[in-house]
């Protein structure tokens, strides 16, 4: 944890260095993501070009936009405060990380989805979080920091008490999803347990044998959790309002355009991404419960806060979540 807190320290004074580059309104900006269908919106903005389309009717018809993958939440942080990217779509858990590292200098502009997560096991003897043992690891996409990891530790909390919330911590593993995947259909691999974003554990459940679901994200929260938002630096906000005003109209395009046009998103899903999951298996996913949840407002982000700032990784806690949201997000109805 000392190592993680030195990391951000150093990515924080990268931060007001990269103030400097970003003090005026840019015509490229590039925007990072992650593997899997919760960023299913973000395909499509990229796909259709709605940053560009929205900005053009806002005044700005030369912007561009770049599109970079990364396997986990903390690498795209990193590239954020160090000024190489202007925007990330992530986890709620980076967020309220370096929105209260900065101190206020890093905030939300609008979420993308709010899907259910998973934890797969095929260790038959595990059916609850009471049977891991000290050896039997979970693949989390970044320890300790990513939404699944602080997930754990929620639940962790649940079952075995408030002060053994880091009860797992230490089975933990840093992998992305399709290299947890990789991990989990071979059987002589050391990773059995991998606490998942759609599409993986779905893709596990079919391929793994005896895959199952011992836990999801709104078990632990009590409804959906924000898993895909957009957040950027406030020096970037500020000098750039445009952008900021189309990424919300973007992302409210292409979130209305999967309801309405589900199979075609799909369809622009594989093709961006490279995926090669039928789209018959991912519009039936689709269909499962929470996997239609996307929504512009953040969704159960202050109980995320809340254990954060409890367990001491969070030294200021929210009022509210408007608190680590740009003004752009103020007028929704988030929680």
């Amino acid at each position: 944890m000392r190592r993680l807190g030195a990391g951000i320290a150093a990515a924080v004074g990268l931060l007001a260095l990269a103030g400097t580059a970003q003090a005026q309104q840019k015509t490229e900006i590039s925007i990072t993501r992650q593997p899997g269908i919760l960023y299913l919106p973000t395909h499509i903005i990229e796909k259709q070009q709605l940053i560009e389309k929205h900005a053009a009717k806002l005044g700005l018809p030369e912007l561009k936009t770049k599109w970079v993958t990364f396997s986990g939440g903390g690498a795209q942080t990193d590239a954020l405060l160090s000024g190489g990217v202007d925007m990330v779509n992530t986890g709620v858990g980076n967020l309220l990380l370096l929105w209260d590292r900065t101190k206020g200098g890093v905030k939300g502009i609008v979420a993308t989805s709010a899907q259910p997560l998973a934890l797969v096991t095929h260790d038959p003897k595990i059916k609850s979080l009471k049977d891991f043992a000290p050896g039997d690891k979970i693949a989390v996409p970044t320890v300790k920091v990513s939404t699944q990891a602080i997930l754990l530790q929620m639940a962790s909390a649940k079952e075995f008490g408030e002060d053994q919330w880091s009860k797992l911590d230490a089975n933990t593993v840093q992998l992305g999803h399709p290299d947890a995947v990789v991990a989990m259909t071979n059987p002589q691999h050391e990773v059995k347990n991998h606490f998942a974003a759609p599409p993986f554990q779905y893709i596990e459940m079919k391929t793994v044998p005896n895959a199952r679901i011992i836990l999801q994200s709104p078990d632990i929260i009590g409804g959906p959790l924000t898993q895909g938002q957009f957040f950027t630096t406030t020096k970037f906000a500020e000098a750039n309002p445009k952008v900021i005003e189309a990424v919300r109209a973007a992302s409210k395009e292409a979130q209305d355009f999967i309801r309405t046009n589900t199979k075609e998103a799909v369809d622009i899903y594989k093709e961006i991404t490279g995926d090669k999951t039928s789209p018959e298996d991912l519009l039936a996913w689709l269909k499962e419960p929470g996997m239609m949840e996307w929504n512009l407002q953040p969704q159960g982000t202050m109980k995320f806060a809340e254990h954060l700032h409890k367990i001491g990784t969070l030294k200021t806690k929210p009022s509210s979540w408007k608190d680590f949201y740009l003004p752009i997000a103020h007028d929704l109805n988030g929680n």
